[in-house]
């Protein structure tokens, strides 16, 4: 049974009489380790009824495009299939997401959806329950110990945040039991949007199609599990040393699929917690504690993508050094087109366009940099979120919106005091030399072009 923490009733209303029970999938795209699904499932057989899953696809996702939307679509039919092999209807809707789970709902006995907590993702579910007149239950699935489990509060660093969760991670890092419905709802008779040709379905959607798809990734929880057995076998003994070595390839690239809720996080925990190799420690910090600070400062924090989301030190020492003299100033353009003086922040910015995603390490140094050439604090953080958000696969995520904020103080101590940065901690490519072969990296990012 999936545990009573994770479950949140979002409305008063009771259960109905209905022909199924709606599972409404948004945030978790996939058929397996995803504990909304197997609640649904459980109260689909204790209710005596079908399981029928919806998912909405609206054409106004903010800054989403063609590259976020053909990901997705990947996943979805992996999804699709994987349903049907469980006797289960994935019905697509090409309209907003709250729409289409309300629609669905005028037939439902319950409807189920997982947890979302970004501004948009949290207004859907609001919206859903004031028009929804049967029981709506949220299910959390995509961090591994609940939010509000681990603190009932915004916390100051991965430091605090870390004893919380390691107190809770034996409650919380078991295997998913897997059920299957006992009624079909293959047969009913449910009109649904068609992604089996991705092509097709995507001159069907009214999109940004200014950014191109990407041929290094391609979307669905096979996909990622592939990738996932890869890292373990052949890289997770060298994530440790080599993680932070742009110019090499030892991270798991798993990013872009948990944004997506192609595969979860708790499965990907349990599968290397399963391997003796050297290396997981380190992955599992990241995995869980650092990916779930990120969880709880959008949770906590209404303000999580934008400047004032930022630590009272940290707002303070950058606006004292807003008039600070720039020794180089670029454009939105500039920075877009890659036409800085620095050929590691331009390799850096060419991937991200390129392939869909950035390293990591060159994505602290990517933000650090636009932080230092914007004329201000905040136009660099709204340039550096903007670019964020457009280019990479797991942009408009939790994880990404920490991410620029850790490259402006959040997260962070203070350091000693310089231009330009104050207090907030600084990188230069003196210090990228250091620890790899830039000019590996900048050769690597060369290659791609051609």
């Amino acid at each position: 049974m999936i545990q009573k923490t994770r479950i949140e009733s979002l409305n008063s209303s009771p259960l109905k009489e209905g022909r199924y029970v709606l599972y409404w999938m948004q945030t978790a795209q996939r058929a397996e380790y995803n504990h909304a699904l197997e609640y649904a499932t459980y109260k689909a057989n204790q209710l005596k009824l079908p399981l029928v899953v919806v998912f909405g696809i609206t054409d106004a996702y903010p800054e989403a495009n063609l590259r976020h939307y053909a990901f997705m679509l990947e996943g979805l039919v992996d999804v699709q299939k994987e349903l049907a092999k469980k006797r289960v209807k994935l019905v697509i809707r090409h309209q907003s997401p709250e729409l289409a789970a309300i629609d669905l709902s005028e037939n439902a006995s319950m409807v189920v959806v997982d947890g979302g907590h970004t501004r948009l993702q949290w207004k859907w579910r609001q919206d859903a329950a004031q028009q929804i007149d049967c029981l709506l239950e949220q299910v959390e699935t995509n961090v591994i110990v609940p939010i509000r489990e681990v603190s009932d509060k915004e916390n100051f660093s991965a430091g605090t945040l870390r004893p919380r969760i390691h107190k809770k991670l034996s409650e919380y890092l078991i295997p998913i039991r897997h059920r299957k419905p006992r009624l079909s709802s293959l047969d009913m008779k449910i009109k649904s949007f068609d992604v089996d040709d991705i092509e097709l379905a995507l001159s069907q959607l009214t999109i940004d199609r200014s950014v191109g798809r990407v041929t290094t990734f391609k979307g669905g929880t096979g996909q990622a599990k592939k990738r996932l057995n890869a890292f373990i076998k052949n890289k997770l003994d060298r994530y440790s040393d080599l993680r932070n070595d742009p110019s090499l390839d030892a991270t798991s690239n798993m990013s872009p699929y948990l944004h997506f809720g192609q595969i979860s996080a708790l499965y990907i925990a349990l599968k290397v917690m399963q391997s003796d190799r050297p290396g997981k420690e380190d992955y599992l910090e990241e995995l869980i504690v650092r990916r779930e600070l990120s969880y709880n400062l959008v949770y906590y924090n209404r303000h999580y993508d934008r400047f004032s989301c930022l630590p009272p030190w940290a707002r303070n020492t950058l606006n004292v050094h807003a008039r600070d003299k720039r020794e180089y100033i670029y454009t939105l353009e500039e920075f877009e087109k890659a036409q800085t003086h620095d050929p590691y922040w331009n390799a850096a910015q060419k991937e991200m366009v390129l392939t869909g995603k950035m390293h990591g390490y060159m994505r602290m140094y990517w933000g650090k940099k636009i932080l230092e050439w914007t004329k201000s604090p905040r136009q660099g953080y709204k340039i550096a979120l903007y670019l964020n958000n457009k280019y990479e696969l797991d942009g408009r995520d939790p994880n990404g919106f920490a991410g620029v904020a850790w490259c402006f103080g959040k997260h962070d101590r203070a350091w000693s005091e310089r231009k330009v940065f104050g207090k907030v901690r600084y990188m230069n490519a003196a210090g990228l030399k250091r620890k790899f072969d830039a000019e590996a990296y900048v050769d690597k990012i060369k290659q791609l072009q051609t």
